[in-house]
């Protein structure tokens, strides 16, 4: 079972990320664009993800995953429930949203200093 504990460094040490507290909500940045966020009572995150992949991610684990509200839908974005996952895959999910804000050579210069991951 994850919790915001798992991932809270990890995001403070990923390049150009930084926290911060929107309305009781924890969220990550990089620059303006928030690339993970967490609901007020932080039993789900969510985070970036491709639009194009989503729908058989949440088809793929529903107990897991499920898709934004309506009005998020526009977003490359998709929601965790944090107790039905583990904590090295909720931080591959934390790492993966960061890589779609970041350039690519941050996410390159990553994976070389952290060639197992970020488990």
């Amino acid at each position: 079972m994850a919790a915001v504990e798992d991932v809270l460094a990890l995001g403070n040490d990923l390049e150009r990320s930084y926290p911060v507290h929107v309305r009781g909500r924890l969220k990550f940045r990089v620059g303006q664009i928030v690339y993970v966020a967490f609901s007020p009572d932080e039993t789900v995150m969510g985070f970036g993800f491709p639009k194009q992949e989503r729908a058989d991610l949440v088809a793929s684990e529903p107990e897991k995953f499920e898709l934004p509200s309506t009005s998020d839908l526009r977003f490359n974005w998709v929601h965790a429930r944090l107790a039905s996952l583990d904590p090295v895959e909720a931080r591959e999910l934390v790492v993966d949203a960061w890589r779609m804000v970041v350039p690519q050579k941050l996410s390159r210069a990553y994976d070389l200093t952290h060639p197992s991951g970020p488990g």
